[in-house]
């Protein structure tokens, strides 16, 4: 797909991070943008800022099937079609042991990073094909999806998750000969508020929790110090024009994924 202007996208996770600079990426194309997003403070001020494009700003939680179902129908009832879809939204959990990690940390991470793109997939796509015409689906993963570690094993499975659904995607979509594409973003760090989404946990305040321990201090620091999210959209949108499926933004990494691929191929036991 290259011809963006006056097309439709849709932007989970939309108000801050990777998703918003996606979003204003896709207005700077000339695109009708449908800004999704948690965050009630965070949406209005993003869409405020977006001047001269045309904006639709919608409050949705993607962990709820009947919600973002509510979100597509006013999207076509408003814009009559999407073109890009950016199942983006996503949180991490605190830095624990797999056994410390409660069952609440487990749910709501997994209803956000799987099931919020389980749920874009089953309300837009469908859509999408309806329509015939040509559009691209991009499934935001990470560079967790390619390796594992330790401390943060809901994020890592998660991810993981996204990337094999998004591969089922892409081939089922070939498959039936559509006109819509897929993509999958693995991302290292990026200059994002990942490290605070505890302020979107269920029953929490909108206050971010100091870091814990050492781990999570560390991580904090690295996504502070992360690739500008700017970045990312343009490799995204340079990954849609060239129908390209795997979106890797940090080529330095690429060493720790041949690792894992090839310790696995030799059988040989994981590393940290």
């Amino acid at each position: 797909m290259r011809d963006f202007k006056n097309k439709v996208a849709v932007v989970t996770g939309g108000a801050s991070g990777i998703g918003r600079a996606i979003a204003e990426r896709a207005a700077a194309e000339g695109m009708r943008v449908v800004l999704a997003d948690i965050e009630a403070g965070a949406l209005k001020e993003t869409a405020s800022s977006m001047t001269g494009a045309t904006v639709l700003p919608y409050q949705v939680d993607v962990s709820s099937a009947e919600a973002v179902d509510a979100m597509a129908e006013a999207v076509y009832k408003e814009f009559g079609a999407v073109h890009l879809l950016f199942n983006n939204a996503g949180v991490a959990p605190d830095g624990k042991f797999v056994w410390a990690q409660s069952l609440e940390t487990w749910k709501w991470v997994i209803d956000v990073n799987l099931y919020g793109v389980i749920h874009g997939l089953r309300s837009f796509v469908p859509r999408m094909l309806a329509g015939g015409e040509e559009g691209h689906v991009v499934n935001t993963a990470s560079v967790a999806g390619l390796y594992s570690g330790p401390m943060i094993s809901p994020y890592f499975a998660t991810k993981h998750a996204v990337v094999g659904l998004s591969e089922s995607l892409f081939q089922e979509l070939a498959m039936v000969k559509a006109r819509v594409g897929a993509s999958v973003l693995c991302p290292a760090f990026v200059k994002t508020k990942i490290a605070e989404s505890g302020r979107n946990r269920p029953g929490a305040s909108q206050a971010a929790a100091a870091p814990t321990n050492e781990f999570e201090a560390m991580v904090r620091g690295l996504v502070e110090n992360g690739t500008p999210p700017e970045s990312i959209a343009d490799k995204v949108f340079d990954a849609i024009e060239a129908e390209q499926f795997w979106i890797l933004t940090h080529p330095e990494m690429d060493a720790s994924i041949r690792q894992r691929v090839e310790g696995m191929i030799e059988r040989r036991n994981p590393s940290s």
